[in-house]
């Protein structure tokens, strides 16, 4: 069984307004970081630390953004394919609150639940 048209779109809307922000906001990092050449030039080592401690948690945040993009891409790419809302592993229906708590997921929750517990008996 598939999701309904509105559905899809209204996780179409989600999605996209998401990747916007998203966006904007790597735009503006690289604005940030890029702009102002005399913003780097601390006399104070300790100064210049603060602002490279503060840099590196910037890109870092970016990185795992980056990382959601990409999910929100294949998200919207599965809702033109109609393949959204279902489970990569058992094929059945994602639950609706579950995709409105993560609407990147490819997995139902039991799959996902399955998947995590394998993933901890191999780290043991």
């Amino acid at each position: 069984m598939k999701l309904k048209k509105e559905d899809l779109e209204y996780f179409r809307g989600i999605l996209q307004n998401q990747l916007d922000d998203l966006l904007k906001g790597a735009g503006k990092t690289v604005d940030e970081m890029t702009g102002g050449v005399g913003k780097g030039a601390f006399p104070d080592p300790t100064d210049r630390a603060s602002m490279e401690s503060d840099r590196n948690f910037e890109l870092r945040i970016r990185d795992r953004e980056r990382k959601l993009i990409s999910k929100i891409k294949k998200a919207l790419e599965r809702i033109e394919d109609e393949t959204f809302g279902t489970c990569e592993i058992c094929g059945e229906l994602i639950d609706f609150k579950r995709l409105e708590a993560r609407p990147v997921t490819t997995h139902c929750i039991e799959c996902k639940t399955n998947e995590e517990e394998e993933e901890k008996i191999r780290k043991l």
